[in-house]
């Protein structure tokens, strides 16, 4: 599967939580046979390193047959799609953008603010209209994107994919396609579910594989992606 040859989630030490250097994940990727590689790191609006990441990884050794890209994961603030970025992203081939918290009304909510909205009486499609409208929004702010791990979000709410509308699907898949966005199947969290997997491919969405990864012996593994891409029929 071409698709399994890519991995476009790969975190250095760059970030605060991974422990692997880019040259480590470079070494890694070309030795499992990958053919493109996106490197991404954390970012707050106030990261400052991201001058330095990309003057790392285009000093770094480049095997032959490997494409490699950079990126930067930034989460989704509020409902409006702000993006808690750095001024400073030149070199920089994508925007990652991930719903770390839920994009509420005057800010990011926390799953257990969010919990307690739910359990005070906000009403679950109020809220998912929050998260789509997040999402869409995000994405028409930043067109040519990449989704990471979409609607990890949910479980951690007390939601689940499940729950999402059709009319919610298809909006997000409609803002998705018509902006370029890439969407990640994602080892680590185990999405988006084949349902949506099906939607997107179906839309003309690029769906693009992901470990997530934060150890280099993880780049390019994938078993949970392997199992959600089968469901999806998706090869």
């Amino acid at each position: 599967m071409t698709l399994l040859l890519g991995d476009f989630h790969v975190h250095s030490t760059f970030s605060d939580d991974a422990v692997s250097t880019v040259d480590e994940n470079i070494a890694a990727a070309h030795t499992r046979g990958l053919t493109q590689l996106r490197l991404i790191d954390h970012v707050r609006a106030d990261t400052a390193w991201v001058p330095e990441f990309v003057r790392t990884v285009a000093s770094a050794s480049r095997p032959d047959g490997l494409a490699i890209l950079t990126g930067v994961e930034t989460k989704i603030m509020d409902a409006s799609g702000r993006l808690d970025l750095p001024a400073n992203l030149n070199g920089v081939d994508a925007v990652v953008i991930a719903d770390h918290q839920f994009p509420g009304t005057t800010g990011p909510w926390t799953p257990t603010e969010t919990r307690a909205l739910l359990d005070g009486g906000l009403g679950v499609d109020d809220a998912l209209d929050l998260l789509i409208g997040g999402y869409i929004a995000a994405m028409t702010s930043r067109p040519g994107s990449q989704l990471a791990h979409a609607f990890s979000i949910l479980p951690k709410v007390g939601l689940s994919e499940a729950d999402l509308g059709d009319d919610h699907l298809r909006a997000w898949v409609g803002a998705a396609s018509a902006t370029q966005t890439l969407v990640e199947v994602n080892e680590k969290w185990g999405c988006p579910s084949p349902r949506v997997l099906r939607a997107l491919a179906d839309g003309g969405v690029t769906i693009v594989a992901s470990t997530d990864s934060h150890d280099a012996s993880d780049v390019g593994v994938y078993d949970a992606v392997v199992t959600l891409l089968g469901q999806a029929g998706i090869s």
